[in-house]
């Protein structure tokens, strides 16, 4: 399952500091962000993992998450 997510994380180490929370979450997952994109987008992959779950734990870090439209 892979999922695209818009952000508002602007910054690598915020990006970092996230990757390492959601990895915890999703161990095994492929977890990584592209910040040149004007939708700051966050891509997870993995098995099985909750879109909602990484959107509350984002908010919770204080970050704005949610799933990008096809």
């Amino acid at each position: 399952m892979i999922e695209v997510f818009k952000t508002d994380v602007t910054d690598i180490a915020q990006s970092r500091s996230i990757i390492n929370m959601l990895t915890k979450h999703i161990p095994g997952g492929c977890i990584n962000f592209d910040l040149e994109d004007c939708d700051n987008i966050l891509r997870v992959q993995s098995e099985c993992f909750s879109v909602e779950t990484v959107i509350l734990l984002l908010k919770n870090m204080g970050h704005y998450c949610e799933p990008l439209e096809n």
